[in-house]
């Protein structure tokens, strides 16, 4: 889990930071352009937030419903990867801002200088990756938030209790609340005996 939760926020953080810059030439000069990572390709954070919730759900729901929900994890993981790797030197947002900026419809941008902070979200998309591998392969095995083992037990106790050699069950006293409520955990009927 933590392992899921540290990938999304590194593919959430680099999502806002500048992936890309370079400089626009235009016939009255050049002009400073750059590009972050929203402004690329928004696949990465989106597919960080998929993965994030399905991380979430893989502890909510059991078998079958949790090996889905961990392939869905693995596989925003390997599109976070794909995503943020395929686009990191993608010129076509630098271009895009420095048509903007001069005010024509094409603008060239020379040589693109990508910063680590694409690499920074493919490594978050391999940490989402790793997550829902490992949630494929021991998933089964993990408790899930369904039910209360406590209440579980109480299902498979029997209704009535035989007296044994420690005494027969006492019925509630109806005055008393707590003794209800001990009687509820026992799994019988506090108002059974009321008239």
């Amino acid at each position: 889990m933590l392992c899921g939760a540290a990938g999304a926020a590194l593919v959430l953080l680099a999502g806002g930071q500048v992936w890309s810059h370079a400089t626009a030439s235009f016939a009255q000069g050049e002009l400073p352009v750059k590009a972050k990572g929203g402004d690329v390709t928004g696949l990465p954070s989106a597919l960080a937030l998929v993965g994030l919730a399905a991380l979430v759900a893989v502890f909510a729901v059991k078998r079958a419903g949790r090996v889905l929900v961990a392939a869905l994890l693995a596989l925003c993981g390997t599109g976070t990867l794909a995503a943020a790797l395929l686009t990191a030197d993608d010129s076509a947002a630098l271009e895009e801002k420095a048509a903007k900026a001069s005010g024509l419809a094409r603008t060239g941008v020379d040589a693109v200088h990508v910063s680590a902070w694409p690499y920074l979200s493919a490594t978050g998309g391999a940490l989402l990756l790793i997550a829902g591998v490992l949630a494929l392969r021991y998933g089964t095995a993990w408790p899930s938030m369904s039910g209360s083992a406590r209440y579980e037990r109480n299902e498979r106790v029997p209704r009535r209790r035989r007296p044994g050699p420690r005494g027969a069950a006492t019925a509630a006293d109806p005055g008393r609340p707590e003794e209800m409520w001990k009687a509820l955990d026992r799994g019988e009927d506090p108002t059974g005996d009321a008239p």
